[in-house]
């Protein structure tokens, strides 16, 4: 068994400084501490929990929040790709994730009284109902948060430029001779009013008026409803040439409308999503589509999280972080014939 002592010799270093190092606590130099934790894992060292949350006061536990409405969660290769970016940093930090619900064997409990059971020490916000009365209290509390596409007073947030996904998306529509360019968006929320706000604004700029019936509401990563929405446009005495889907997975719905009505993408409708997910870099033609880096996203929450953590309990103000998107031109866009 690898005992601190060991592991001290082999870094040049006290056991405390190996204490200290090993349990996040000051007083060991940010390189030194790294290099001891380093050496730790090369060594097969594990840490006792139990003593170790004596020590630091901390469990080294986090909660993941990856619950929505249709039980999207762990089936969005989106918020997969986040969770994994962020799992990478916490992991490195030495702390643990625990997916979070509402029961403690056949006790219903809240998301405060979950964190407050599990002894976490911070909890990982995404894909949510962001106004769920249970999450407003869990923001409301002295708890560690870092949360994906929305702010909560007092703490950090992650989101991409969802104005400018759109808007360069529109530009780029306009760009290939598109003037008649629709947009089925997510459900009401805030993410789904930024890509609005990036919708108006590109039209506007290029001179060309809003039209109420060229915005349709569905679900995000939903197929059928996306499939009902492109019909309705399909319908219309003046249909678009160009329509922009909620996101990539929900733009399925959108193509097989398009083709059960006899038409193709994009020799006669463009299509355009959001996301950029790995898997549709493979499929024939490639969704044009803005692209979220969410490895990043997920990086960047581990670090603000992890920032809470160290200065619960001080005054300090939250941080929102907006990280840039891509567009990729990919083949569903072509001039409207």
């Amino acid at each position: 068994m690898v005992t601190l002592k060991e592991i001290a010799r082999q870094c040049g270093v006290s056991v405390a400084s190996v204490s200290k190092a090993i349990n996040h606590m000051p007083g060991v130099g940010a390189q030194t501490a790294q290099r001891i934790r380093d050496t730790a894992r090369a060594l097969g060292y594990l840490p006792n929990a139990a003593a170790q949350a004596l020590k630091t006061n901390r469990s080294f536990n986090i909660g993941v929040l990856l619950e929505d409405d249709d039980n999207h969660g762990l089936l969005h290769q989106f918020f997969v790709s986040v969770l994994d970016g962020f799992r990478v940093v916490m992991e490195e930090q030495g702390y643990d994730l625990m997916l979070m619900n509402r029961t403690v064997g056949k006790r219903t409990i809240s998301y405060l009284e979950h964190c407050r059971h599990s002894n976490l020490d911070g909890v990982f916000v995404a894909c949510i109902d962001f106004s769920d009365p249970e999450l407003l209290e869990l923001a409301n509390a002295n708890v560690p948060l870092v949360s994906i596409d929305h702010t909560y007073e007092g703490h950090h947030s992650v989101y991409s430029d969802n104005v400018d996904g759109v808007y360069q998306a529109v530009l780029y529509a306009h760009e290939r001779g598109h003037r008649r360019i629709a947009y089925i968006s997510g459900a009401p929320a805030g993410v789904t009013s930024k890509r609005l706000e990036g919708y108006h604004k590109a039209l506007s700029e290029l001179g060309i008026a809003p039209r109420a019936d060229y915005h349709v509401y569905s679900r995000y990563r939903d197929i059928h409803r996306t499939y009902a929405a492109t019909q309705q446009l399909l319908a219309l005495k003046e249909p678009p040439t160009c329509i922009l889907m909620p996101d990539d997975y929900a733009s399925h719905g959108g193509q097989l409308a398009i083709q059960n009505a006899g038409l193709r993408v994009p020799q006669d409708i463009s299509i355009i999503g959001f996301d950029g997910l790995e898997y549709f870099k493979f499929i024939s033609p490639r969704l044009s589509t803005v692209a979220q880096n969410a490895t990043a996203i997920g990086e960047q929450a581990a670090r603000l999280l992890l920032l809470a953590i160290e200065n619960r309990g001080k005054d300090i103000p939250g941080q929102s972080v907006k990280l840039p998107v891509m567009f990729i031109k990919g083949e569903t866009v072509a001039p409207p014939n």
